[in-house]
């Protein structure tokens, strides 16, 4: 189904295959994580009321029309956590930056082969820079929110949105968890997993 045309202010999602460019080493194992990529996200936006969205390449581009502020975010996480589950039994990881503000997207203008589909707006440019350059540099699987032209949104409603001590510019969503009492747990398996990486290149170095 075609995306109709927006312009207002949103909740935009920026959203991509971490470790892409090792995959694309081996064309058909990276074009098996792209078809599970793509028809994962048709299959939520399909289903997840008032968010849409496109992919392209290893990329995906989601945001929320309609309803309020807190409704608008409540609805791209949702997408985004179904997207992540689905993609996750797969063995794929994604990183994921979420921002605010003005997007403006029109639909596909046409010319003799060439097509486009213009999208413009803060939102997105923060979003797409954040997972790109921001600061701490996001890590595979996280997906947070950036802080930068939040409205005031009632965060206590979506418990598994918190803030990091060591980060004061994001709000980092806890997708793969179900009560907010596991994420204590959670981010210390997850630091030593990256220990036990640093320590099998060590091991190899040393051999």
């Amino acid at each position: 189904m075609p995306i109709t045309d927006f312009h207002g202010d949103t909740f935009v999602a920026f959203t991509d295959i971490s470790g892409f460019k090792e995959l694309m080493k081996n064309d058909a194992i990276a074009l098996e994580a792209l078809k599970h990529f793509y028809q994962t996200g048709f299959n939520v936006l399909r289903d997840v009321e008032n968010v849409e969205g496109f992919f392209v390449s290893d990329c995906g581009i989601l945001f929320s029309r309609g309803g309020d502020v807190e409704t608008k975010l409540a609805n791209i996480l949702d997408a985004i956590s179904k997207i992540n589950r689905k993609m996750i039994e797969k063995d794929y990881m994604l990183t994921t930056s979420i921002s605010y503000g003005h997007f403006d997207y029109r639909g596909k203008i046409e010319f003799q082969g060439i097509e486009k589909n213009p999208i413009y707006g803060g939102a997105y440019v923060q979003s797409f820079l954040d997972n790109e350059t921001g600061k701490p540099k996001i890590q595979p699987g996280q997906c947070r929110l950036l802080k930068k032209n939040l409205p005031e949104v009632v965060i206590e409603n979506i418990p598994l949105l918190v803030e990091k001590a060591n980060d004061k510019q994001h709000l980092y969503y806890y997708w793969n968890l179900e009560d907010p009492d596991q994420i204590e747990n959670f981010e210390s398996r997850y630091r030593d997993s990256y220990s036990l990486k640093y320590t099998g290149m060590l091991t190899a170095l040393k051999s």
